[in-house]
């Protein structure tokens, strides 16, 4: 399979992320490892506590995004965004969309066609007693995957995880550490047509804090 870097971003400095759109309130900063986020409102507020951070790029429907992650604490859950589009070939950010300020509805029923990969997911008691990562495609909050979860609690990730996912065609593949954790298969008709270009977003759920670097975009 040939890979063409189309974008890279080692989000090490706040100059790194200037162009980025944060929908939702956060609390983020830069270590000599990398980019971490946390949420800034309280945890109690539920869904309103939680933000997506979207890299403003326009990316081709075939792709492969690379990032690192550690998680820093344990509680809360993680997400990529991908092939986020608007509905009717909006753009993500066009300003007949309804706004959008991080709770979760917004974003997997609202006005926006994307698919999300839920990771690390250790939110609620049954995503702590049984780690899988999910696969999702909206509008539609349709489950289209699912595979058992690599990624350990906090206290034993002594390093990061290379993430990987693929969309190419009507394929879609995820890897942690390069170990295939699932892949879907879409018909374009069952949960909708096929997703083509579109925008990347990380979506952290409070009060989860974790550390990113090292985003890579690939044109498959």
């Amino acid at each position: 399979m040939n890979h063409s870097l189309i974008y890279e971003n080692p989000l090490k400095a706040e100059t790194d992320i200037e162009n980025f759109i944060l929908e939702g309130q956060a609390r983020i900063h830069f270590s000599e490892e990398g980019m971490e986020m946390e949420n800034a409102l309280s945890g109690s507020l539920g869904q309103k506590a939680n933000y997506v951070l979207w890299c403003p790029e326009e990316f081709p429907e075939d792709i492969r995004v690379e990032w690192e992650f550690k998680p820093l604490t344990d509680m809360g859950l993680c997400m990529l965004f991908f092939g986020a589009a608007g509905k009717d070939g909006k753009d993500l950010f066009d300003r007949s969309l309804a706004e959008r300020t991080g709770e979760y509805a917004q974003y997997h029923s609202g006005d926006i066609n994307t698919f999300h990969v839920s990771y690390f997911r250790r939110k609620e008691p049954d995503e702590r007693a049984f780690h899988t990562c999910n696969l999702r495609k909206s509008c539609g909050f349709h489950l289209v995957a699912q595979g058992a979860d690599p990624i350990p609690g906090a206290e034993d990730a002594s390093d990061f995880y290379q993430i990987a996912v693929e969309k190419q065609g009507n394929q879609v593949r995820f890897f942690v550490n390069q170990l295939l954790v699932f892949t879907f298969e879409d018909d374009g008709v069952t949960y909708g047509p096929l997703l083509g270009k579109g925008k990347i977003g990380f979506r952290q759920l409070a009060p989860l804090k974790a550390c990113y670097r090292n985003l890579k975009v690939y044109a498959l």
